[in-house]
């Protein structure tokens, strides 16, 4: 006859009890969260029975049903997290630039952006994207694409369904 191991859960404030029964023995054990008792509940039994895998019933006020809901719910739960701060347009350059254009006062800084943001091509704009490239962090090469991407260019089609070297005006219709 196979006897069963009972794992039943108590809430207590923030922290969870877990008793663990069955074979004669029972073992307590203390968890911060719900996920991280049946982990401990997991290690309980494998103290109990070892080498062996026997049926557990995890139980919430003598509830099997009522433990696995609220397990599933905090497993499906995403957890809350702060938002995430946008940086603003342009990369690292730009940031550089709005800080020191904030630190000191007069037309020459304040012109300089704007002859950078207008889209001139000179060595400096060019050098500018290649320091901003160097500072991304490569990606381990069974993320990265076989091919490199480019973005694409501001006259090109940007509509759906059209690639990159298609004309932007429909084929005409043949009589």
């Amino acid at each position: 006859m196979v006897e069963t191991i009972t794992a039943t859960y108590k809430h207590d404030n923030d922290d969870w009890t877990i008793t663990v029964s069955g074979r004669g023995k029972e073992l307590t054990g203390k968890a911060p969260g719900i996920i991280a008792a049946r982990d401990r509940a997991d290690q309980l039994v494998e103290k109990l029975a070892p080498n062996e895998r026997p049926t557990v019933v995890h139980l919430l006020n003598g509830n099997a049903l009522e433990f696995t809901s609220a397990y599933m719910a905090a497993r499906l739960t995403l957890p809350e997290i702060e938002p995430l701060e946008v940086p603003p347009s342009g990369g690292a350059k730009a940031a550089k630039e709005s800080s020191s254009d904030a630190s000191g006062s007069g037309a020459d800084k304040a012109e300089a952006p704007a002859a950078g943001a207008a889209g001139s091509t000179d060595s400096a704009g060019a050098a500018g994207s290649e320091k901003d490239k160097a500072a991304k962090p490569a990606l381990p090469p069974s993320k990265q694409l076989p091919k490199e991407v480019e973005d694409r260019k501001p006259d090109e089609a940007s509509r759906p369904g059209v690639t990159a070297g298609a004309s932007a005006t429909p084929p005409v219709a043949r009589a």
